[in-house]
């Protein structure tokens, strides 16, 4: 049989000259992704770390206050940098140790020139509570949104392909990344892993991207077709649309990226995610009859839902999770939801 040819990915659409303090709001509200060249050019950061590696390491040593542990991922050297399962997929292929930040600076500072070094990953960490005035001398101006910012810190990784709810801007700050995309419908053929084992929270593409097995996912060639990418230097920053697939690679011996996630919907909302899973545990093994039903059901109060078709018999006060929703409706639901799913 012959070597399956690799569709070549389109790049992501790429915008220049924008700055930090003055993020167009048409650009955060996209639905599309973006890589923005250089947005982040300027911070501290991103000059200390083209100066050199250590130069960087030294630069986020000065914000690091040593009050708490962070959490590092580690793999030997033969995994390179992939965060993954194990063979069978009953666990995974790293240990994770909680360790000092100026700890795990200097050991990714020992293994700078190694060929092989043993994977550091250092994920999701708060800025603001690790790196205490870091943001300060490295801003992004986000407007009235107020977006969570986590920085990652580590030597060459590759991150599988998994979605967030939320929008994300992630700016690289030291080092390279290669960043590939794929819109949210190409969810079927990017053979997704477990929903509740998970190597960091969210489900993940079983492809090996750098070698994919094409006669055990074969539809993974037709996500290929979809797919967007783009690799991106110190100071360059990509848009992330919610929900869209993100395949994450540390190109170099020390990268680091700082992100900001943010949701179009209320903080008291709660995750879809949930709902999801609540659906598994109560629709999704229903004999086919019923589950046709309760699709019916979910179209007519969720994904089709008219306000105005309850208007005409039932009053405003009566209406309760079929009016708008708010926080004390939130508040109710939720205790209502436990009450049942504790019963």
């Amino acid at each position: 049989m012959p070597p399956v040819a690799e569709p070549v990915a389109e790049p992501i659409v790429e915008v220049a000259g924008l700055a930090p303090d003055a993020l167009p709001d048409e650009v955060l509200r996209s639905t599309e992704p973006r890589v923005l060249r250089g947005l982040v050019a300027q911070w501290p950061m991103v000059r200390a770390a083209r100066q050199s590696d250590a130069a960087a390491i030294d630069y986020l040593k000065r914000f690091d206050h040593g009050g708490m542990p962070v959490v590092a991922t580690v793999a030997p050297p033969e995994e390179a940098g992939r965060v993954f399962y194990n063979a069978d997929l009953s666990g995974f292929n790293f240990r994770r140790e909680k360790i000092p930040l100026a700890v795990a600076l200097d050991t990714l500072r020992k293994y700078l020139g190694d060929p092989a070094p043993p994977s550091i990953y250092i994920a999701s960490t708060t800025v603001d509570t690790f790196l205490p005035g870091f943001r300060a001398e490295n801003a992004v101006d986000f407007g009235a949104r107020d977006p969570l910012a986590s920085i990652w810190i580590g030597n060459r990784s590759r991150i599988p392909a998994h979605q967030d709810v939320p929008d994300n801007l992630a700016c690289v700050v030291a080092g390279r990344r290669r960043v590939t995309l794929f819109p949210p419908e190409q969810l079927e053929n990017l053979y997704i892993g477990p929903l509740d084992h998970t190597p960091a929270g969210q489900a993940v593409s079983l492809v090996d991207f750098h070698a994919p097995d094409h006669a055990r996912f074969p539809k993974f060639a037709e996500a290929l077709r979809h797919a967007r990418t783009a690799v991106l230097e110190p100071g360059d920053a990509v848009l992330i649309p919610s929900m869209w697939w993100h395949h994450m690679e540390g190109l170099e011996a020390f990268n680091v990226l700082v992100n900001y996630w943010w949701r179009r919907s209320p903080a008291w909302m709660d995750t879809p995610m949930n709902a999801l899973m609540a659906a598994i545990l109560c629709v999704r093994d229903l004999p086919p009859a019923e589950r046709a039903i309760w699709k019916d059901v979910f179209d007519h109060y969720v994904f089709d839902y008219d306000e105005a078709g309850v208007a005409g018999h039932i009053p405003d006060t009566a209406r309760r999770v079929l009016g708008p929703l708010d926080e004390a409706r939130a508040r109710h639901l939720r205790a209502l939801l436990l009450k049942r799913l504790n019963r």
